[in-house]
């Protein structure tokens, strides 16, 4: 597996990870899916921060990880918000852990000073990973979505870079 900075040409890829998970999970918070010219304007916003990365396996996007503004109010100019998907079927292969990892690094290279993930409670897993690279539980928020019908608490773990 190799993971490189992201570009255009893998809008398409990116795109069908996320709406797997928009279809199949509580990951992404909302039901209705990207269409092509939305994920390629999705992607098109990190790939302009150099925010966007790729996990490739066996000559596919086999994951990607993003870093983005954690709100868009000036004082939070040093704060990043993640976040690591792995394509279905390819998960528990350590594809999340090296993309944390690189996006990690590249925020901390980019000057940021702290990374936020909102996970929803119920992701043990993205839990976990966050847990293994040192993310602190920073507070849970009781009912703040709802997706298939259910009210969903999110997580909010810290990372100092």
């Amino acid at each position: 597996m190799t993971v490189r900075p992201a570009c255009a040409g893998d809008a398409e890829a990116v795109r069908a990870i996320r709406n797997h998970a928009i279809e199949h999970s509580t990951a992404l918070w909302t039901e209705i899916p990207q269409s092509p010219a939305e994920g390629a304007a999705w992607l098109a916003r990190h790939l302009e921060r150099g925010s966007a990365f790729v996990a490739e396996a066996g000559g596919e996007v086999a994951g990607f990880a993003v870093f983005a503004p954690w709100r868009d109010l000036e004082g939070y100019r040093h704060t990043v918000e993640d976040s690591v998907y792995a394509r279905e079927g390819r998960h528990g292969l350590g594809i999340g852990s090296t993309l944390l990892t690189t996006l990690i690094t590249a925020a901390r290279a980019a000057g940021h000073h702290l990374m936020i993930a909102g996970i929803e409670s119920g992701n043990g897993a993205s839990i976990r990973l966050h847990e293994r690279f040192g993310f602190e539980h920073a507070g849970t928020v009781r009912e703040a979505g709802i997706k298939f019908g259910r009210r969903l608490d999110l997580t909010l773990m810290r990372l100092a870079l």
